[in-house]
């Protein structure tokens, strides 16, 4: 099915036009400013977010305020982007998350989103974790020293209220505002019950291992988006830039373009652009993922974040600093998340009916052996607390952005940018893979493969191969055409590598040239007229192939383009030429099956013999060939008919229809092209094929760790909701199994950062 185009920027709203006449007399001047005012975008970077469920509670506090008209937080990365007009502005924003209890900075453009103070220095809820702690502790201690019971309930209290206040705030704040029950309402009706039987150190257990619980999980979390925030640290902040015969060093956001950035060895690139002057290998796997560093030379792009090795570099910067590689790399992961996977969206939508149907249950269990059974209360009731610490679904609502946010964040650490968590769970369960051939498979350039000299009359002398590819390269020196180029090209080879005698690397004399459209070219070469063409053109000039039909057939059947090369009237040679398939291409699909995939595919508009060619080459089970674009959507749709989940791999930009007709669409070789960063689901920033079962295993991995941690957090919660039916757990029991529940779950997303593709050597 077509995905609509849908872009992240939101319309501004037009100027309301003015009437001649008097406007009416009840229009208030506040929603007259409203009307003229255009829609303003901010963003914020949230602190003291530690869980996925409060960060729901807050975009719908933050989208009913006056004016706001969309609210949307990041959770994996702690990024809060509204969107508003008048009377609303960035102060009633900051006002009405501090409320809420966590704290909200606004971002500049380029700005990083994480803040680099140390965890503790950043996050108030952890001093008062502390000094919870810290109460809770002293009142155990008096409860053996001091007689007082009043005193040590004091203590007690005193840990209730340190943990319990950003509990406590944040419960009521969402339920006046949003009329919804959280987690940290089930908390607080725990704790104050738990209170009203005299239960002081139970109800201060509960409160202080929560609020560790959520301390402990934002440290988690914290390190997750530090993944994130590894990337942006990437690219230097200082760049030295030579103006004239002055050089100077200015922060990297002042780079213009046109500026020219000096780069010495061993210095990170600080900006996308083009090497003016210098020559070195520079290493783009922080970039690109690719493992081996890549020469640099003049008119070469470079980009930002890569590193210099050995040479020095003059660069002319191309793009400003909030639109090179890093900047739109950042952007996609950081925007990752608000695509929401469709687990994530399962779990959010399970929680937001869990936690009332928690509450009804418990108010059931007080009830139900009390009246009817006529059981003690204060047992029932003690139960039904346990089951409220113990139903608090904090474990399974953190379980999948947790994996979801490593997942990306691995990715990219991999040259793989995954536009969000939809694509990372639709990867892992893709069955078929579909390749684009030109550019994908292959490199796109034709490169001569075979140059077989042709006996010019029975019983006479061949020419040498080197001889043949003079004169091609003699006619085609003037031609403009891509097979010609690659002619040039395999004779500068040859002389590079010696391979041609110095008496048959003369300057040959030319003259006459004539392009012969769609045949081929023709030109007097030292005297004699020499033709460079299809079989075609000399079909048409009367020439007799009889001898030569066999070996063009063979040609055709591998794939390859013949130029005959005529001088006078006599064939004296054939030069094959072929699209070359990339390095480790049979060996990226060998790792797709490896991987899982059923099928791999080939669609091209190359012709019967080529497709299949290079379908046997690289191991593919099928392909199709001769297709326009419009017949490769027609594909697409039919393997999805027969398979279910499809990827297709193309170049991003001719192949567009098909990419977005795809399950998956991914695009290759994406690093610095803009078109393909913003239309693929799935970006791969090299030309390295195996990346592409890479994104898949990673995929597969990360569904496996989100299905563990479901799984984790469903089945301890069933283990001790029965303990607390049979009256065997207590509060703090309880709670120490939810706290324990959401770090495990949390520690077993995070092993994602770490993963290593087995199925690609």
């Amino acid at each position: 099915m077509w995905r609509p185009v849908t872009s992240n920027i939101s319309p501004e709203y037009p100027p309301a036009i003015r009437p001649k006449q008097k406007r009416a007399p009840n229009l208030s001047t506040t929603l007259k400013q409203t009307l003229e005012a255009p829609v303003k975008q901010a963003s914020f970077r949230i602190s003291g977010l530690d869980c996925a469920e409060c960060a729901t509670a807050l975009e719908k506090t933050l989208a009913s305020l006056p004016g706001v008209s969309r609210a949307q937080i990041e959770f994996a990365t702690a990024r809060l982007r509204v969107e508003y007009q008048p009377p609303a502005g960035d102060r009633d924003i900051i006002r009405s998350v501090e409320t809420s209890g966590y704290g909200a900075v606004p971002i500049v453009s380029g700005q990083s989103v994480n803040d680099s103070r140390p965890f503790l220095s950043r996050n108030r809820r952890a001093l008062l974790t502390a000094v919870s702690g810290l109460a809770l502790a002293t009142g155990f201690g008096l409860n053996f020293l001091v007689q007082s019971p009043l005193f040590v309930q004091m203590i007690f209290g005193l840990a209730i209220v340190a943990g319990g206040y950003p509990v406590v705030r944040s419960g009521l704040y969402g339920l006046w505002k949003n009329r919804s029950l959280d987690m940290n309402i089930l908390m607080t009706i725990a704790v104050i019950g738990a209170i009203a039987i005299g239960e002081w150190e139970e109800g201060a257990t509960v409160f202080f291992l929560f609020a560790l619980g959520n301390t402990l999980e934002g440290y988690t979390m914290d390190r997750a988006r530090g993944a994130i925030q590894a990337l942006m640290s990437l690219a230097p902040r200082q760049a030295s830039i030579k103006r004239g015969e002055v050089e100077s060093t200015i922060q990297v956001e002042e780079v213009q373009v046109g500026d020219v950035v000096v780069v010495r060895p061993g210095e990170r690139i600080p900006v996308d652009g083009v090497v003016r002057s210098g020559a070195s290998s520079v290493n783009q796997a922080p970039i690109t993922g690719e493992a081996m560093p890549v020469e640099k030379g003049p008119g070469v792009p470079v980009y930002a974040g890569s590193i210099n090795q050995h040479g020095y570099l003059e660069i002319e910067s191309n793009k400003p600093y909030a639109e090179n590689t890093i900047a739109k790399i950042m952007q996609i992961v950081e925007e990752a998340q608000s695509q929401r996977a469709p687990t994530q969206r399962f779990v959010d939508r399970f929680a937001h009916y869990y936690t009332p149907a928690v509450l009804a249950g418990a108010v059931a269990i007080v009830l139900i052996p009390w009246l009817v059974f006529g059981q003690p209360f204060h047992t029932w009731f003690y139960r039904a607390l346990v089951l409220l610490v113990i139903a608090c679904p904090c474990a399974l609502v953190i379980s999948t952005p947790v994996s979801i946010v490593s997942g990306i964040a691995r990715a990219a650490r991999m040259g793989v940018l995954i536009k969000g968590g939809v694509y990372l769970e639709e990867a892992g369960r893709l069955r078929v893979v579909a390749f684009d051939k030109t550019g994908t498979l292959t490199t796109g350039r034709p490169q001569v493969t075979d140059v077989i000299p042709l006996p010019t009359r029975p019983g006479t002398q061949m020419l040498p191969p080197a001889e043949v590819l003079h004169l091609a390269a003699a006619v085609e020196a003037r031609s403009e055409h891509p097979l010609a180029a690659a002619v040039l090209h395999r004779m500068e080879i040859e002389k590079s590598h010696g391979q041609s005698s110095d008496d048959l690397a003369h300057n040959h004399t030319v003259g006459d040239f004539e392009a012969i459209i769609g045949r081929g070219a023709k030109a007097e070469v030292d005297g004699t007229m020499c033709y460079v063409g299809s079989a075609r053109l000399f079909e048409e000039m009367g020439w007799p192939l009889d001898g030569v039909e066999d070996r063009l057939y063979a040609l055709q059947s591998d794939g390859k383009t013949a130029l005959l090369v005529g001088l006078g009237r006599n064939l004296v040679g054939i030069i094959a030429l072929a699209d070359t398939i990339r390095p480790g291409a049979r060996q990226a699909v060998a790792a797709l099956k490896n991987a899982g995939i059923h099928r791999v595919a080939l669609l091209t508009g190359d012709h019967e013999q080529t497709a299949q060619a290079v379908a046997k080459t690289i191991g593919a089970d099928e392909y199709q060939a001769g297709l326009l674009p419009e017949d490769k959507v027609a594909a697409i749709r039919n393997l999805i008919q027969q398979y279910g989940q499809v990827a297709m791999v193309g170049d991003g930009v001719n192949d567009a229809p098909a990419l977005a007709t795809a399950t998956v669409g991914i695009a290759m070789g994406a690093a610095g092209t803009d078109i393909a960063l913003e239309t693929a689901d799935i970006a791969l920033m090299s030309d390295d094929l195996s990346k592409v079962a890479s994104a898949i295993s990673l995929s597969r991995y990360t569904l496996s760790v989100i299905r563990q941690n479901i799984t984790l957090a469903l089945g301890i919660k069933a283990i001790f909701l029965l303990l607390a039916v049979m009256g065997t757990a207590t509060l703090w029991l309880a709670i120490l199994a939810d706290m324990g529940a959401s770090l495990l779950v949390t520690a077993n997303g995070m092993r994602i950062l770490g993963f290593k593709d087995r199925n690609v050597g």
